[in-house]
């Protein structure tokens, strides 16, 4: 028997298609989640949705042939934002969610995200236990069902009103979007429908890109990954701004009316002062992860708000949202959660925040969304051929303790999902970021390779 060992990396099951997510594999797992949810599901049904990838009709039909085989009913609706999901687990009763997707990677790659029955991604003991059930064979065969037993799937195409309804209802009533001009850039992914459709019925003036997927150029050179693009759109159309997504739309990358990218911690400042004022910020505070500049902290210190700050992953970030009774936080990547209307990171409702801001204030984008100066920081992530505990790479904490006595805040992290490390330098000095990151990439390569 084939045990997997970290099955799941930070945000549920990712790699290439065809050779970590296989049709194999993808039934496999979809028998040892039905296994799992079987525990305490009240309802037989599991939603099944899926972003714009060629190889997302494999693994779907592997995942429904899993499913129905361990005696699960399965509701497939098609290309759909990963939020969308989440609420539609909720919303329509099913047992579990799930997601066929690969978030902001290349067409290639492709991945299977989990919700439970109240849409909220699992978190690691829950994915412990169906790896568990994965790598029990003798289980996964003594659970399959037969006769009538056996589930039945069916395919859905109307559910997406559902959600266009609910994001529209998380944009203030008695605001209007009339006269203000849009770009949105879909990524050709799964927001390619419902982000220019909710945009035009609150009024925009819309302009859309990316929004005719082929199955292959999901995220290629357009979204929230390359918004060099969009910027390039919103200075042609004169827009007030512009909105890219990444693949399955659970992502928000902004860009003002100038074509410059709004920084992501900036924008959750800007958001997180507003619900303050406005009186619905609960908890005092956001949450944000070690990623996020110091100058966030400091700003929001400066409005008797407190930063919490989780490990990367948007999963993270919703944890300790739930844990300290806060409704407001997110990644500087863009994944950004209102919980107030969602239980993940959600590009577009996401953005109707922020536009609601826009409008409210009748400001300029580079104006609303630049509230302080940020401390200079630099990221690299550096191709690795192995993955060594840090704790056990000698003169590790020799270069940490150099980094620290130049001031420097530091992060090292491994990819969840790729060959990579992440380092994160930040500091008040450019030039002694430069040369500091010059040295622990020397430092990684020769460690690392």
């Amino acid at each position: 028997m084939e045990v997997i060992v970290n099955l799941f990396g930070t945000d549920g099951v990712r790699g290439k298609a065809g050779v970590k997510v296989t049709a194999m594999s993808a039934m496999r797992l979809a028998m040892a989640t039905g296994i799992y949810f079987k525990q305490f599901s009240t309802t037989n049904k599991i939603l099944v949705g899926k972003d714009t990838r060629r190889s997302g009709y494999m693994i779907e039909n592997a995942i429904v042939s899993g499913l129905t085989a361990v005696g699960f009913d399965v509701v497939q609706i098609g290309p759909m934002p990963t939020p969308a999901i989440a609420f539609l687990t909720e919303n329509m009763r099913c047992a579990a969610g799930i997601m066929i997707s690969a978030s902001h990677n290349p067409y290639y790659d492709n991945g299977i995200k989990f919700f439970d029955c109240e849409g909220n991604k699992l978190n690691r003991d829950k994915e412990l236990e169906i790896e568990k059930i994965y790598n029990n064979l003798n289980l996964i065969e003594k659970s399959q069902v037969t006769g009538k037993e056996i589930g039945k799937s069916k395919r859905i195409d109307d559910v997406i009103g559902r959600y266009i309804v609910h994001i529209k209802n998380s944009f203030p009533r008695h605001l209007t979007l009339s006269g203000t001009r849009v770009v949105i850039d879909c990524a050709n992914g799964a927001g390619y429908i419902v982000g220019p459709t909710i945009l035009q019925e609150l009024g925009a003036d819309v302009f859309i890109i990316g929004n005719t997927p082929d199955g292959f150029n999901i995220n290629e050179g357009c979204g929230a990954m390359h918004p060099e693009n969009l910027a390039k759109v919103v200075i042609d159309k004169r827009a007030d701004i512009g909105i890219a997504l990444d693949g399955d739309a659970d992502r928000l990358v902004m860009v003002d009316e100038r074509g410059e990218v709004i920084d992501g911690d900036k924008l959750m400042a800007t958001l997180a002062v507003h619900l303050k004022n406005q009186g619905t910020l609960k908890g005092n505070g956001m949450v944000a992860t070690v990623m996020s500049n110091q100058g966030l902290d400091e700003y929001l210190k400066e409005h008797n708000l407190k930063l919490h700050r989780s490990a990367v992953g948007d999963k993270n970030v919703v944890e300790m949202m739930q844990k300290g009774g806060i409704n407001f936080g997110g990644e500087q990547s863009g994944h950004i959660i209102f919980s107030d209307y969602a239980k993940t990171g959600d590009g577009i409702s996401s953005a109707l925040q922020a536009l609601a801001y826009l409008v409210t204030t009748n400001k300029k984008a580079s104006e609303a969304f630049n509230p302080y100066d940020s401390y200079p920081q630099l990221l690299v992530n550096l191709n690795i051929e192995e993955k060594k505990p840090l704790d056990t790479i000698d003169g590790l904490k020799e270069l940490q303790s150099k980094i620290k006595s130049k001031g420097i805040r530091h992060l090292f992290r491994y990819s969840g999902t790729e060959n990579k490390i992440r380092l994160l330098l930040e500091g008040k000095e450019q030039n002694t970021l430069e040369h500091m990151m010059d040295e622990c990439k020397a430092f990684f390569k020769g460690v690392l390779n």
